[in-house]
């Protein structure tokens, strides 16, 4: 609709003529581009597009289309693998339509646009700048991060690809966080100069990326010397004399009318020639109110938390509901129009381009009428009512969605003097606010039939907040301020399975070990005796290894550590490892128990509160000892992957412990495999809480994993005994710890993952063919005696009363103990490769079934 019905007037020729700019390039530029002036000391010209829906009413259809089409040629660009793993990215506020309809075309992929309307408790994921635009901050607002982060080709798309700089400032900036290889630029017309089309390439090659472009016309824009100046004088002029303006706020017949395609309906309704002010609708210009029929609003019943757009994230399912739903949307809006209406106008709002666009598109397929379309906007452009002109009218109103920047004046173009019998407003509900009724009383002086739509702004639903950490004497027979657990109380649930049904449910397949507990072992008097004994030689041994572990955090990590312990072996070493900031610091620092599960990461929502509360920079993940590695990759895994979801980065995934014999981290007290009496017990020495579970009927998207508080057991309990034990020694040992230490950091403690590769040769050695079978170490074999069905058991030759606990625990399950000369750990405990109740492995050698 560039050209005036029946005169065949380029709608750029007024601009060219006197400003003697030019557009060069494939011949249906003139087709698709009109010209117009703006105040913008950066551009004077400004490209309006004739199939964008922005400034120029247009059919839906050929709006829709030019977009479907472009996302079409995408999909062929990408193939169909790369397509389904594309995110499209369009730019407010002029793309948002444009780039929404390029994801329709390319099918399966997601969809999310750049926003200037901050959203409160929507974190911001990026942003870059519009250097040539009115308003240039952008921000991205996406619900789900992943859009964002994923590894698939990332499809930037806009209306005009003019110099290339918002498209690298877009990919500098999120190139910086979310690396990629691949990314496609697409746009309704390509008008940059030879030297900017080489620095797009310069730039893919520095960054090691591949940039493909697409775009429906390619050409230049030729400007004189001068044009700026000459740009700038030309729009004083016509807003000071006001010769041929076509401002609303006055009332002589226009010719924009003749623009339309009959059958046109005459309203006696125009604009006439007046000055703009200096400011167009600037608080404080004098301007009568218009007067006219009060709007009628409809209910289009939008789907329920369907999103009005992709500020937030528009997903293919999301499409799907929108499909479903428009055919009776669109008839609702049908059923608002009167009768006799043959020339209808949708009207979007600013960024929401797309719901009226495809609403208006379903309108035109069941009503007798033309349906045109385009969406008001908060960029000034000059007015002059000439055919050779772009923009022919403008209708100025206050800006009606409370606006970040504040106040202000929004316009739309081509509507006052077009002959429209009707004109449907579609707003969002942000911006249904008592100021609407500016551009309302606008458009009802120009139309007899106003319409209202309201689609609901659709904000991200806020996860509920997550729960203070639960503390004893309510949970844990710890004190209150030794440790806060990141966990849910699951007390009341039975989740105990004889330990023989429960490790052939495991092994078969038929269940995760996290999905339910063992039975709690009850220690014999024999045993509980051998426990004292063990932690009277220990204690100073652990003292030591405490403090030498607590004083490289210090050093090393953090001088204000949050200790974070992997519950629950790593809970006893992390209060201890408080209690020594306490004795040799002075320092109070606060302690979380958190639950890790093999093959499921640790607990995500724990993260979020940590992140919530403190730096993660400060977080020092805490376990007992290192037995081949397995929680140590566990956890590294499970941090990269929650930087990748939620955007949150910081935490260190190198775990502390007391003990590293399988040397698999850097921060430890010792390398030794010793007993360490806290392995000896289960619950009865870790505050009385079970090993954690996550099981997804009873641990929701939103909750932490759960845990058992054993009450019942409170007579047994030796938890508060350990620990005291323990931090009986530190005056004992402080000089010592502090030689070790120095030693320590002046050491190389790089891992060398030795234990991991013991592990591997007696899986093979032994016919396990599994290392999650071998438990290597002191504390796992003794884990493997209290919790699972052990095969038999290694134990280094000579190894003295360390192995104490773990002979008496053996000859009560009837579970051999092999002596091995030359075994990297003092003892390795394994678990039967076929176990069934019917296994023996009586031979030595794993079972062949």
């Amino acid at each position: 609709m560039n050209k005036a019905v029946n005169s065949g007037v380029w709608s750029g020729s007024w601009v060219a003529e006197r400003l003697g700019v030019e557009l060069l390039g494939d011949p249906e530029l003139t087709d698709l581009l009109g010209l117009a002036l703006r105040r913008n000391p950066k551009r004077a010209h400004l490209l309006v597009s004739n199939v964008l829906g922005k400034h120029v009413p247009q059919s839906p259809s050929i709006v829709y289309g030019y977009g479907v089409t472009l996302g079409h040629r995408v999909r062929d660009l990408l193939g169909p693998e790369e397509s389904r793993r594309a995110v499209v990215l369009g730019y407010a506020e002029t793309a948002t339509g444009l780039g929404h309809a390029v994801a329709d075309g390319i099918a399966v992929a997601p969809y999310l646009h750049s926003t200037r309307r901050p959203v409160p408790g929507v974190a911001t994921a990026g942003g870059f700048e519009e250097s040539h635009s009115h308003a240039t901050s952008h921000l991205l607002l996406p619900e789900n991060p992943e859009l964002l982060s994923s590894e698939g080709p990332l499809v930037l798309v806009d209306d005009e690809f003019s110099t290339g700089n918002t498209v690298l400032n877009t990919i500098r900036d999120l190139h910086g966080r979310y690396p990629r290889d691949r990314y496609v630029v697409v746009a309704l017309v390509d008008m940059r100069s030879p030297a900017d089309a080489g620095r797009l390439g310069d730039f893919a090659a520095e960054m090691g990326a591949r940039v493909d472009l697409v775009a429906a016309a390619s050409g230049t824009v030729r400007l004189p010397a001068g044009v700026l100046e000459k740009g700038q004088e030309l729009v004083a002029r016509y807003e000071a004399g006001g010769a041929g303006t076509g401002d609303s706020s006055s009332a002589a017949p226009s010719g924009l009318a003749a623009q339309f395609p009959a059958p046109l309906k005459a309203t006696g309704q125009g604009v006439e020639n007046g000055p703009i002010p200096n400011s167009p609708g600037a608080r404080g210009t004098a301007r009568p109110a218009p007067t006219g029929p009060q709007p009628k609003r409809v209910d289009l019943r939008w789907p329920h938390h369907l999103p009005d757009g992709g500020r937030h994230g528009f997903t293919p399912a999301h499409r799907i509901r929108l499909e479903a739903a428009l055919p009776a949307m669109a008839a609702r809006l049908a059923d608002a129009l009167p009768s006799n209406a043959h020339r209808v106008h949708i009207l979007g709002f600013e960024e929401l381009m797309y719901a009226p666009l495809r609403l208006a598109r379903e309108l035109e397929q069941i009503v007798d009428a033309d349906v045109t379309y385009s969406t008001t906007t908060r960029s000034p452009v000059l007015a002059v009512d000439d055919p050779g002109y772009a923009i022919r009218t403008r209708l100025t109103f206050p800006a009606h969605d409370d606006p970040a920047d504040g106040p202000g004046d929004r316009y739309a173009y081509n509507i006052a003097g077009a002959g429209f019998d009707a004109v449907v407003a579609v707003v969002d509900s942000r911006g249904d606010t008592p100021e609407l009724h500016g551009l309302l009383a606008e458009l009802a002086a120009h139309t007899p039939h106003v319409v209202l739509a309201v689609v609901p702004s659709y904000v991200p639903e806020r996860p509920p907040m997550l729960p203070e950490p639960l503390r004893g004497p309510a949970f844990s027979s710890y004190a209150p301020e030794e440790v806060g657990w990141l966990l849910q109380d699951l007390s009341d649930v039975t989740l105990e399975a004889p330990t023989e049904e429960r490790e052939e449910a495991i092994q078969s397949g038929g269940a995760h070990y996290a999905e339910s507990l063992p039975v709690e072992y009850q220690p014999s008097e024999q045993y509980q005796e051998l426990f004292h004994t063990a932690l009277d030689e220990a204690a100073g041994r652990l003292a030591l290894a405490v403090g030498a572990v607590t004083e490289l955090v210090l050093a090393e990590r953090s001088p204000h550590p949050v200790l974070v312990s992997l519950a629950r072996a790593g809970t006893p070493v992390g209060v201890l490892m408080r209690r020594w900031a306490q004795y040799r610091h002075g320092l109070d620092r606060p302690h979380y128990a958190v639950s890790i599960v093999r093959g499921r990461g640790i607990d995500a929502n724990a993260l979020r509160y940590l992140a919530a509360h403190h730096d993660p920079a400060d977080v020092v993940f805490v376990d007992g000892w290192t037995g081949k590695g397995a929680i140590t990759r566990e956890l590294a895994d499970a941090i990269r992957e929650f930087e990748e979801s939620d955007g949150i980065t910081g935490f260190d995934p190198e775990i502390a412990v007391l003990a590293d014999p399988g040397s698999c981290v850097k921060t430890y007290g010792t390398r030794e495999d010793f007993l360490i009496p806290s392995a000896c017990l289960n619950s009865t020495v870790s505050g009385l809480i079970s090993r954690t579970v996550l099981r997804s009927d009873l641990v929701g998207p939103h909750d932490f994993h759960g845990a058992k508080f054993y009450r019942e057991l409170a007579g047994a309990d030796v938890s508060v005994e350990f620990l005291d034990a323990v931090a009986a020694r530190f005056p004992d040992v402080t000089d010592a710890v502090t030689t070790l230490a120095k030693e320590l950091l002046a050491a190389d403690r790089t891992p060398t993952w030795e234990g991991w590769a013991a592990v591997e040769r007696i899986s093979e050695e032994y016919g396990i063919h599994d290392v999650n079978l071998v438990k290597p170490g002191v504390g796992e074999t003794t884990r493997v005696l209290l919790r699972r069905v052990p095969w038999k058991i290694l134990a280094r030759a000579g190894a003295g009363a360390d192995l104490d606990h773990v002979r008496l625990l053996a000859e009560q399950r009837g579970v051999p103990v092999e002596e091995v000369a030359e075994l990297p750990y003092t003892c390795v405990g394994l678990i039967h490769p076929k176990y069934t109740r019917g296994a023996t492995g009586a031979d030595g050698r794993a079972v062949s079934v």
